[in-house]
């Protein structure tokens, strides 16, 4: 069985950063792109990261571009999402996303989801 974990969430104040991680199990993700989304109270779940399986291509929403950074270790089945310079707005539950299709014509679509972490900016 897929399990998707992640961690890292909490509450930091505007500017500030935190680190995300998803530990996957049940099978390796190393040939298949992971991602991130998130979704804020009242809006729908959003698109912020992907990463191909050989990290050479990353994929950004336009609102998080040049702040947030993924990454991934493919030895250890986890991915990352660095988060700088943060802002209100920002503020979700954060998902990871394992077997992200889709990447070249922007529609990431994953197989499995992670159970979510709260991230909350304040102002």
């Amino acid at each position: 069985q897929v399990q998707l974990v992640e961690s890292g969430g909490g509450l930091v104040p505007a500017g500030g950063s935190l680190r995300l991680s998803c530990a996957a199990s049940g099978r390796t993700f190393s040939r298949d792109a992971m991602g991130w989304f998130r979704q804020a109270p009242g809006k729908e779940r959003e698109f912020v990261a992907a990463i191909s399986w050989s990290s050479v291509n990353t994929y950004y929403a336009d609102s998080v571009k040049g702040r947030f950074t993924i990454s991934r270790d493919n030895a250890k089945n986890t991915v990352y999402l660095q988060m700088n310079s943060l802002k209100p707005e920002d503020t979700a539950v954060y998902y990871c996303a394992a077997g992200v299709r889709g990447l070249g014509s922007k529609e990431y679509e994953p197989d499995y989801w992670g159970q979510g972490t709260q991230v909350t900016v304040s102002s």
